[in-house]
């Protein structure tokens, strides 16, 4: 017969645990990285033999207001979405776009040719491409509209 020690709330923390795992599949991510009302673009990186890529979604943001700046290993995405200004009189019900300054900053995977990096910015997605090498130095990359 096999001792089993008793836990009374082991079973709320699996539900727990189950609540939280869903609410994360509905916002991949993470709230509490975010403070509340602030913007913070969602990224993909990823990489092939050649280069890493990142994709950065910025809608409503225009292309003169986004600034990338590469420097020690680490891609610094920073801008400013700007408010719609209307004189109109209008009765909101809701507000729930977020408006004002962003900067968000992720480390690269491995080196890269800061120098050959490339920089696209088309239908409020933002596509940066940058080729891998060794002893990269820093360089602040301009975005061209295609």
């Amino acid at each position: 017969m096999a001792i089993q020690k008793w836990r009374p709330f082991g079973m709320l923390t699996s539900l727990q645990k189950d609540i939280n795992r869903l609410f994360e599949d509905f916002w991949p991510v993470r709230r509490e990285d975010v403070e509340e009302g602030m913007l913070s673009p969602a990224l993909d990186v990823s990489e092939d033999k050649e280069n890493v890529y990142v994709a950065a979604d910025l809608p409503g943001v225009e292309e003169k207001d986004i600034k990338l700046n590469l420097q020690d290993g680490i891609l610094t995405l920073s801008g400013e979405k700007r408010e719609e200004k209307e004189t109109k009189e209008k009765n909101f019900h809701r507000i729930e776009r977020s408006y004002g300054s962003f900067s968000r900053s992720l480390t690269l995977p491995c080196q890269v040719a800061a120098d050959k990096a490339t920089a696209k910015f088309k239908n409020g997605v933002l596509h940066v491409t940058l080729p891998k090498k060794e002893g990269a130095k820093p360089k602040e990359i301009n975005i061209k509209v295609e």
